[in-house]
């Protein structure tokens, strides 16, 4: 029970975070977002390791730390500009997908997950189908949702940086995520000048900090239950942040949604709850 309430904790302090960080995306260039959150979440971890001593981590474990910054990058990178360009109650729900990442991992290495969880896997496939298209403005059919594609690289991004940080936590939870901060800091901030970065105003500086602080903060509780729970069930239980996404974005910015869409997401988060409850 304490890694499935670490991994819903993660999950409901992502979706706040990554609300947060899509709303900046829309306002300044996605790199800078990024690039701020990341650098404000790593001197979070560095004064929490500060403050408690931890032993350093193996080389092998630094080794996956430094993977699941890597592929940190990719993911974030592709989601907030997803969530930039495209609907939250879209891109956010898509990202879920990064769960089956781990849970295929699982699977390879000697997990059999039940029937109950096999059914989760094909609904939430189907699902991501259905959330990905939205009706034409001629009426005219439908076509692939704006930031779909974004939103699925930034699932498999997600889905190899939950294994490497799950790989790297035994090693130290906080070492393991200020590993992946080190990694991602320098790559975004890179990337935000390479786009033409300009500075945030105090405002949107304070914001970014706070949601960075707060991503970080997820990644810890996930780093966490990963370290006590089966990591096919504690990395789709971390990623039922959308949840919280598609709240935000219906009641503070009045996103509206086809109901197709809406189905579709539906139809994807019952089977990421299929594939926890099994």
């Amino acid at each position: 029970m304490i890694a499935v309430a670490l991994a819903l904790g993660a999950s409901l302090t992502w979706g706040f975070a990554d609300f947060g960080a899509g709303v900046g995306s829309r306002r300044l260039p996605v790199f800078v977002v990024a690039a701020t959150m990341q650098l404000a979440g790593l001197v979070a971890v560095g004064l929490v390791l500060l403050v408690t001593r931890d032993a350093p981590p193996s080389w092998r474990q630094v080794a996956w730390a430094v993977f699941a910054g890597a592929v940190s990058v990719v993911g974030i990178a592709a989601f907030y500009r997803g969530l930039a360009v495209g609907a939250m109650g879209i891109v956010g729900p898509i990202s879920t997908m990064a769960a089956i990442v781990p849970f295929a991992y699982g699977l390879s290495r000697g997990e059999r997950p039940s029937h109950l969880q096999l059914a989760g896997v094909a609904l939430a496939v189907l699902g991501v189908l259905g959330a990905s298209l939205e009706p034409h403005p001629e009426g005219r059919g439908r076509k692939v949702g704006t930031g779909v594609g974004l939103a699925l690289l930034a699932a498999l991004g997600f889905g190899c940086s939950l294994i490497g940080l799950s790989r790297a936590a035994p090693g130290g939870i906080a070492w393991a995520v200020l590993v992946m901060r080190i990694v991602a800091v320098p790559c975004l901030t890179a990337l935000a000048f390479t786009a033409g970065a300009r500075a945030p105003s105090r405002r949107m500086l304070r914001m970014l900090i706070a949601v960075g602080i707060a991503d970080t903060g997820a990644t810890l509780l996930y780093a966490a239950a990963s370290t006590r729970g089966l990591l096919s069930i504690v990395a789709v239980l971390a990623s039922l942040y959308p949840v919280v996404i598609v709240v935000l974005a219906r009641l503070l910015l009045a996103e509206r949604v086809a109901r197709p869409q809406l189905a579709g997401v539906a139809v994807a988060l019952a089977g990421v709850a299929l594939i926890s409850a099994g």
